[in-house]
């Protein structure tokens, strides 16, 4: 029988949990900061404009409907 280099399951170099005492351990993730900056702009754009956005999106379903 061959002898294999495997590490147990969940201890990979790559690991997020490799390096426990690294520094950007308690970072938020990219992905929510994107998430929450494009709710922010969307809802800062539904304050400026929603009298248009309304209007356009009534004006799309008339055509659509006939």
């Amino acid at each position: 029988m061959r002898p294999t280099n495997r590490r147990p399951s969940g201890t990979r170099r790559d690991s997020p949990r490799a390096g426990v005492g690294s520094p950007e351990r308690g970072d938020v993730p990219g992905w929510v900061l994107i998430t929450l900056m494009t709710a922010a702009l969307v809802s800062a754009l539904w304050l400026v404009a929603e009298d248009q956005l309304v209007a356009l999106f009534q004006n799309a379903l008339a055509s659509v409907g006939g």
